[in-house]
């Protein structure tokens, strides 16, 4: 039926062409327009005959140089607009897969509490009130002793400026040598613009983190009420004669990937509470402040304990030498029985990744994203492992 209501218009644009390709003045046709009317006379017949729009033409020629040169050209274009997008996009899209993956490493916590009858969106946000009562016991810990700290710099800065012009002092000696203060001077007049430029440099990326921060935390709140959701629409993806396999290992590396956040966490809170007892015990100040800062510093995979006791140490040379160097043997020590005693016990039988392994994936990942490479780089190599063992070396075993 419609080719027949389309047989009208077709004939008569047709006859339009013919007449636009026919005789000019003197009964010759015109110049070049030979090819055009045997095209528009072919094509009134095949009107004729078939009462619509003609037959169909051979298919085209997949295999031709010019549709395969097309086809390529098409491909790389796509992938560099591609590669150029995710380049673009990288801060945002690290943004997207770190709130995923907080998400993930708080599922299991979730999914526990509504095992014993509580809602769904309650248990969300009773994790998320837990994770935010941590920041905010930290900020409370670290605001007053640094606010108390920069009140009494600025008090004493008077008195730091008598003392420089005192030729008696140690402090005016090393300024009659160095002339301190006419360097302080000259800086002040030469670089004054760049220094508040620094400053403000400084403010902007505080408020830049603070962003990304908030927005990490909106999108683990929308990550975590529809993770069931999110894990149906990436299994989806797959084709549907491999898609048991798929979520069999999805599931996996997401108890993987939970197993290590909830481990993580746990030795964090030990070495925390270790610092902060230890610290107590020998007089070391800001005990609460900086056994905060380790546990948050421990949740960085094989460094960063390290550079928490570095920070401990160096805060404990205030109260004696001794103290410092029993600080430093006390995380050398925590190191190892971190390593060798509790991570081993507490994740080992989930995460199940070789200490080198997690060692060159940590420096890896800390060297491509930075902390969040570095934070994701363990439960990543689990993943990949995984993958390995159950797809790529049972292909190559069977080849």
């Amino acid at each position: 039926m419609a080719s027949e209501t389309q047989a009208p218009g077709g004939r008569e644009a047709t006859g339009q062409l013919l007449a636009a390709a026919g005789e000019g003045e003197g009964g010759d046709t015109e110049p070049g327009m030979g090819p055009m009317r045997e095209a528009a006379l072919v094509a009134a017949k095949q009107a004729e005959e078939t009462g619509g729009l003609g037959r169909l033409g051979r298919p085209i020629d997949r295999r031709s140089p010019f549709f395969i040169g097309m086809t390529g050209a098409a491909g790389v274009v796509v992938t560099i607009t591609l590669v150029e997008l995710v380049i673009k996009a990288r801060s945002v899209l690290v943004l997207i897969g770190l709130a995923l993956f907080i998400a993930a490493g708080l599922d299991p916590v979730v999914n526990w509490l509504t095992r014993h009858r509580v809602p769904r969106w309650a248990a969300v946000i009773a994790v998320l009130l837990g994770v935010l009562g941590i920041m905010a016991g930290f900020l409370a810990a670290a605001i007053p002793p640094l606010a108390a700290q920069t009140a009494k710099l600025i008090a004493e800065l008077p008195t730091y400026a008598h003392t420089l012009q005192d030729h008696n002092s140690q402090l005016g000696r090393l300024n009659m040598k160095y002339h301190i203060e006419q360097r302080l001077s000259h800086l002040l007049a030469t670089r004054g613009s760049s220094l508040v430029g620094g400053v403000l440099g400084a403010g902007a990326l505080v408020l830049g983190a603070l962003a990304s921060t908030v927005a990490v935390l909106v999108l683990v709140v929308y990550f975590l009420a529809g993770m069931p959701r999110v894990k149906l629409f990436a299994y989806r993806l797959a084709p549907h004669s491999r898609r048991a396999r798929v979520i069999l290992i999805g599931d996996e590396i997401f108890t993987k990937v939970g197993g290590f956040v909830l481990g993580n966490v746990v030795t964090s809170v030990i070495a925390g509470l270790g610092t902060y007892l230890w610290m107590i015990a020998f007089g070391i100040p800001y005990p609460i402040l900086l056994g905060l800062f380790v546990a948050i510093m421990d949740l960085i995979p094989v460094i960063g304990s390290t550079i928490g006791g570095a920070v401990v140490t160096l805060v404990s040379l205030t109260v004696s030498l001794p103290v410092a160097i029993a600080t430093l043997a006390f995380y050398v020590g925590y190191r190892l029985a971190e390593d060798y005693l509790l991570v081993p016990r507490i994740m080992g039988s989930t995460v199940k990744v070789p200490a080198v392994v997690s060692l060159v994936a940590v420096l890896v990942g800390g060297t491509l994203l930075g902390i969040v490479g570095a934070f994701v780089a363990i439960p990543a190599a689990a993943a990949l492992r995984l993958l390995l063992h159950e797809v790529a070396f049972r292909r190559l075993d069977r080849s």
